[in-house]
């Protein structure tokens, strides 16, 4: 019995110390600011460097298929029994 007191008081509790907080505002978004260069130049960057990124990503496809093809067009070998 008290332990069910004791748990609904600490409800209780935790449901007034949520009610009683302070509401957040969010900051005035009145400044508008223009810089398309800098968003433009930031863009063209990141595209830059997914390109870097994927020549060799494509150079490695190529050889590990070109690899897999190879292996395909050999003969299987025999095993020579004593």
């Amino acid at each position: 019995m008290k332990t069910t007191m004791r748990l609904s008081a600490l409800a209780n509790t935790g449901i007034v110390f949520l009610m009683t907080t302070a509401n957040a505002f969010a900051a005035s978004t009145s400044k508008v600011f223009v810089s398309k260069l800098g968003i433009l130049l930031f863009l063209g960057f990141c595209a830059l460097v997914l390109v870097v990124q994927l020549i060799p990503a494509m150079i490695t496809l190529y050889g590990m298929l070109k690899g897999i093809g190879k292996e395909q067009e050999k003969a299987p070998s025999r095993v020579k029994s004593h």
